[in-house]
């Protein structure tokens, strides 16, 4: 067992930890488990409590354009109230349930450019510190991975995906941020919209899926972004290329509704308000989450679904700059 940092604001001699994930993808909603490995150190240390805390990046829209960083969007207290002896090596076992509208970061296999991690703090004397960050794979629930699957048959290709600071007025998100997953439209809607964005926003009862299309303008008319929701269930059996696909046309059909009521604050028929329906939303692919250009005209599809090109980032790279500073 290699220890990957010695706890530095407990001083040379101090305790190190390791924490290791269960191999696989979890699941939004679903259980997180794994180890966290103790080291001690020259002396007997009381450790006050063991928390994990789970961290995205995210892309924050402000005055000055864009930016991302790194948001606590869980914490967990694993483990505490015990002696840990001079030289001791301990295995702490745990099983955590993540939060609902915990981000998807891969489909079939395949990441999508979202960066999570957990990392371990450590609560020794008064002191804390936290150890590195690790990566956590979240694979989609089976609403998710069947809209996804029917969109991709229906033609829609992959562009990119990344994590918005902000809300989305008039659902139940509950997360500081929320997923949106970045399609290129299908040939027959290429008339109609630039681009399609799906949020999902799960909860213990079933799922809304947000549909957002930036709408192509008219001759006489600026284009606009337009929005719709619907309510799926956990369990449901659907023909989803049809639903999905009447999903779509009701979303393109709105350009007539939206662009007659002039502009933002029209309400669609589920009272939502299109236009600013989030906080600092702005629509493009993130820096530090986007997929490499050539994904752009990723043809989905293949073999039942969606398929992500290479991803620019990896989990070390994308928190390079906090640990840096950790560090430091």
């Amino acid at each position: 067992m290699v220890f990957k940092r010695l706890l530095g604001s407990l001083g040379v001699g101090g305790p190190t930890v390791d924490t290791v994930l269960d191999p696989g993808a979890a699941l939004p909603g679903g259980p997180l488990s794994g180890q966290v490995h103790l080291k001690g150190g020259s002396a007997d240390f009381d450790i006050e409590h063991i928390t994990l805390e789970l961290i995205a990046r995210v892309e924050v829209e402000h005055e000055e354009g864009e930016s991302e960083g790194g948001i606590v969007f869980e914490r967990f207290t694993v483990a505490g109230g015990f002696r840990l002896t001079e030289g001791e090596e301990r295995a702490v076992p745990f099983t955590v349930t993540l939060p609902w509208e915990t981000p998807v970061t891969e489909l079939y296999g395949q990441p999508l450019g979202i960066v999570l991690g957990v990392r371990t703090e450590l609560a020794v004397a008064g002191a804390k510190d936290k150890g590195d960050l690790d990566p956590l794979t979240v694979g989609p629930l089976p609403a998710q991975e069947a809209v996804l699957q029917a969109l991709g048959q229906l033609g829609f290709g992959f562009k990119s995906a990344d994590l918005e600071y902000g809300r989305i007025h008039g659902t139940g998100q509950t997360l500081p941020f929320y997923q949106e997953i970045e399609l290129t439209p299908a040939p027959q809607y290429a008339h109609a919209v630039n681009e399609i964005e799906v949020t999902f926003l799960a909860h213990p009862g079933g799922m809304e899926v947000v549909l957002e299309a930036d709408k192509r303008g008219g001759l006489f008319s600026g284009g606009h972004d337009a929005l719709t929701r619907f309510a799926v269930g956990h369990q449901d059996v659907r023909d989803w290329n049809t639903e999905v696909d009447g999903w779509v046309r009701q979303l393109v059909e709105h350009r007539a509704a939206y662009g007659a009521h002039g502009g933002y604050g029209h309400a669609d028929p589920y009272g939502h308000h299109h236009g600013e329906h989030h906080d600092g939303h702005r629509s493009g692919p993130g820096m530090g989450t986007a997929i490499a250009a050539g994904a752009a005209g990723l043809a989905v599809g293949v073999a039942g679904g969606m398929v992500a090109a290479e991803v620019v980032d990896e989990i070390g790279d994308a928190f390079e700059d906090e640990d840096e500073g950790d560090e430091g």
